[in-house]
């Protein structure tokens, strides 16, 4: 009995060793799911790989390029000798460029002049002649506007020369023109200078430009380079649509801000036969309100003042025009602001009358404009206080000179009433010339004028 139980027992711990073999051997789908699962991996590190490879590369390309500038970086007593001798000569640009600057536009001052390159000495003073290197070789070079941090004075040439911005890949040079320049006596003119691409692609989107000596060209002491402020350069189509500053009177109405070429604002004007600067300017003194009306009612008001402010820069130059009406004649510049008023032969500029005045002059320009105001050009505009036939002009070149020669000529007669001439010939005081213009005087003549010959 003894042995049946032994082989029992035997006989169940086989079983039980098969049982647990079997539960160790992996189902079908879990090798399925397991094979899946390394060719996914497999496949991830063979996307990878090129990643990684690259990374690699330029972190060890950086490693070496920051080994070398240590190398090659000035010592701490380099850098405190060269910061600790300011340089005595300097180069400077006469004006800073005019601005906006356009691609493919030549660059010119502040007065529309050539670029200037001077040598002056540290406190931009003129350089004696004898102590000038003649000639000196000059290149001009273009800047990162962010160069000098913090707009720093002194920088050294060796940032001068770290911030120099050199052309796109595949571009044409940045600058061209008269980039080589031969200083003589300490001055020389940069005629012809352009730029070929625009600043957008660099990170603060603002160019310099500056001026160096040539190296290697100058064995003398240290002169400082020259540098423009920070500016924009734009695509030459901008030029097209860019606003000007002053705008003219000639200049179309979209020259004006917030007036877009072709836009809302400018198709609004145009139906008003409000086409030049000269004509924005006229509706705006006889009514300002109507304008605003013209351009709409949903015009902000900061919109309404960008466009004023920049329309009353433009300059309305010095001509004079005058309108009659039956008693008067009115006195106004380009945009049909009154000047002045003409009455009983006296002529009488705006300053000089009452507020109550000014309003009545005011309202006899609106109503001649939309009367169809005719306005004919005066030379000048006469003396004020004096009377029309008292002024220099007279004296001078007889009647026909007169600016106001016009309102004379166009009388009807004029008659002389003299009293006698005294023994040089002269004409005596009470000598008085009166106007028949029946046409603009119903009472047959204008008010005597006296004749003062002194």
């Amino acid at each position: 009995m003894a042995a049946k139980r032994l082989l029992d027992d035997s006989d169940q711990d086989k079983d039980r060793s098969e049982d647990k073999r079997m539960r160790r051997l992996p189902s079908f789908s879990t090798v399925i799911r397991e094979a899946m699962m390394a060719k996914s991996l497999q496949n991830l590190f063979m996307a990878l790989e090129p990643l990684l490879r690259k990374v690699v590369q330029e972190e060890v390309e950086r490693g070496l390029i920051h080994s070398t500038r240590l190398l090659h970086r000035p010592s701490p007593s380099q850098m405190h000798i060269e910061a600790a001798e300011p340089p005595r000569m300097k180069l400077i640009f006469q004006r800073q460029p005019s601005l906006p600057v356009f691609t493919g536009s030549k660059i010119e001052d502040e007065d529309n002049n050539p670029l200037q390159v001077l040598l002056v000495d540290n406190h931009d003073r003129e350089i004696p002649l004898s102590s000038i290197p003649s000639p000196l070789k000059v290149e001009v070079v273009v800047l990162d506007g962010d160069f000098p941090s913090d707009d720093l004075e002194d920088w050294t040439s060796t940032g001068f020369q770290k911030s120099i911005v050199k052309e796109r890949t595949g571009k044409r040079p940045l600058i061209t023109g008269e980039i080589n320049l031969t200083l003589r006596d300490g001055s020389a003119s940069i005629s012809d200078l352009t730029f070929t691409d625009n600043s957008s692609w660099i990170r603060c989107r603002h160019f310099r430009i500056g001026a160096r000596v040539v190296p290697g060209s100058y064995n003398g002491p240290r002169i400082k380079e020259a540098m423009t402020v920070a500016f924009m350069v734009k695509d030459h189509r901008g030029e097209l649509y860019r606003k000007h500053y002053p705008p003219s009177l000639n200049d179309e109405v979209w020259r004006l801000e917030k007036i877009g070429k072709d836009g809302a604002f400018h198709k609004k004007l145009q139906a008003e036969n409000i086409k030049t600067v000269q004509d924005f300017l006229k509706h705006l003194v006889i009514d300002p309100d109507q304008l605003r009306k013209i351009l709409g009612v949903n015009m902000s008001d900061r919109t309404w003042e960008g466009i004023i402010s920049h329309a009353r820069t433009c300059d309305v130059g010095k001509k004079i025009y005058f309108s009659r009406g039956p008693s008067f004649t009115l006195l106004l510049n380009s945009i049909c602001e009154a000047v002045g008023i003409m009455t009983d032969g006296m002529m009488v500029p705006l300053n000089d009358l009452s507020r109550s005045q000014k309003t009545y002059v005011q309202q006899l320009v609106r109503e001649a404009y939309q009367n169809g105001i005719e306005l004919q050009e005066a030379d000048g505009l006469p003396n004020p206080n004096v009377p029309l036939l008292q002024n220099e002009s007279v004296h001078q070149g007889g009647m026909e000179s007169l600016p106001w020669s016009t309102v004379i000529q166009e009388s009807a007669a004029f008659e002389y009433q003299i009293g006698g001439f005294d023994e040089a010939g002269a004409p005596p005081n009470n000598l008085q010339i009166a106007f028949s213009s029946p046409a603009q005087n119903p009472a047959g003549l204008m008010p005597p004028i006296p004749w003062n010959h002194d």
